[in-house]
């Protein structure tokens, strides 16, 4: 039975045409030798020598920014050039005449290591699912409301920690820190029982802004390049004895594991969607009636240990990536180059749409134990009846590292 070519996608792959996402490789023969490459299908395309091997097909003003080791260049260079480098590689791809030429720049996916492929500036997280917010309220404050009070009025967020964000299948050993259970009389140290993940997606930023210059809702296309799913991992007790008064800190900042590929924001247009209805008029700056439709039919599915324990819907969110965006500037903040900010967990109405544990379990566990997997998948409709597709999270738990000499045990 002759091979299939590499151009020649089964039915329905979600890495096909219409998604073509960016990412950061390297090969056996040259470990240290970091390229940028498009996954399609199975396979990775060698942006860095596409133009000698298809001279003209990518503008020649930006061909050095496929020579980089990471997408920061490219993702600077703002949403024209994004526009048509990808129109060039879409064309490389598709068109039956480059075929020759393009072979053998496409490297099978399992024979490549992938990267984290960008350098990350800031890392922001949103609380932005109704639902969740919700169950996560009643589960701490059965007696109280289950949203605080500005919930409704703006996008609540904390910023994290860019340097502990790492690519998909790197994996995560398990937090050391202080806990405090209500009926403790103090605080212990050790390694935390409650390690939970947070299925999110995240948005990438491509053009920076000015400082004291907000980026409104229209601007919105303008700044992101991509969309990438991310795990928040959330070491539970910890988090619930340090989150008050300032929120969230050394139950976070251990690792966030975002995907190998960012696919381009624009593959998402046959997916877009309006937000849930808002009981709450937000404010002007916020009030996104008369824009585009800000949310993202995004379907995720979770996994443990390779079994399915929840499908989050990303078209449940409260708020959306456009109005995160503008809330994160509007006090003068700028942008910069690989910043990054999750949308924060993803969680639908439904019992088996929750996405995290703390969730699925109303709080009373299991979490996650030494050796457990989690997986993220996830995928959007695209025209024609394509699927587009978003790379995968992975990450395994290890146990916690044994402290150095002299330090609390």
């Amino acid at each position: 039975m002759p091979e299939q070519s590499p151009f020649d996608l089964p039915e329905g792959d979600p890495f096909g045409p219409h998604t073509l996402p960016y990412g950061v490789f390297s090969t056996a023969d040259a470990p240290d030798l970091r390229r940028l490459g498009v996954r399609y299908g199975r396979h990775v395309l060698d942006l860095a020598a596409l133009p000698d091997a298809l001279p003209g097909t990518v503008p020649a003003p930006h061909a050095a920014l496929l020579t980089a080791a990471s997408l920061n260049p490219l993702l600077a260079a703002g949403r024209p050039v994004w526009q048509a480098v990808h129109a060039a590689v879409r064309a490389a791809l598709t068109d039956p005449a480059h075929r020759t030429a393009v072979a053998p720049l496409l490297r099978p996916l399992d024979d490549v290591t992938l990267h984290l492929p960008f350098e990350v500036a800031d890392y922001v997280d949103f609380y932005s699912s109704e639902h969740h917010a919700t169950n996560v309220g009643r589960i701490f404050r059965p007696d109280g409301a289950a949203l605080p009070p500005n919930w409704k009025h703006l996008p609540i967020g904390y910023h994290g920690r860019a340097g502990t964000v790492v690519v998909s299948g790197t994996p995560v050993v398990r937090p050391h820190g202080q806990r405090k259970a209500p009926a403790d009389p103090a605080p212990v140290f050790g390694p935390s029982t409650r390690l939970d993940i947070e299925a999110e997606v995240g948005f990438v930023v491509g053009t920076p802004s000015a400082l004291h210059a907000p980026v409104g809702l229209d601007a919105f296309r303008e700044h992101v390049f991509g969309v990438c799913l991310v795990n928040d991992w959330s070491a539970r007790d910890i988090q619930a004895w340090e989150y008050v008064p300032l929120g969230p800190f050394l139950g976070k900042s251990f690792a966030t594991s975002v995907s190998a590929w960012i696919t381009p924001l624009d593959a998402f247009d046959a997916s877009r969607t309006a937000p849930p209805a808002r009981d709450v008029a937000p404010l002007p700056y916020l009030d996104d009636a008369a824009a585009e439709p800000g949310g993202l039919d995004l379907r995720i599915e979770v996994r443990l240990n390779g079994e399915v324990i929840s499908r989050p819907p990303f078209a449940a969110m409260y708020w959306t990536a456009a109005q995160q965006l503008a809330h994160m500037t509007v006090n003068g903040a700028s942008l910069r180059t690989g910043d990054l900010y999750a949308s924060g967990t993803v969680s639908g109405p439904e019992p088996d749409q929750l996405g995290c544990l703390l969730e699925l379990t109303q709080g009373k566990g299991p979490y996650l134990q030494d050796g457990d997997e989690i997986t993220l998948t996830a995928w959007a409709p695209g025209p024609d009846g394509a699927r587009i597709g978003l790379g995968e999270v992975t990450g395994r738990v290890l146990p916690a590292a044994e402290l150095p000499a002299g330090r609390p045990a």
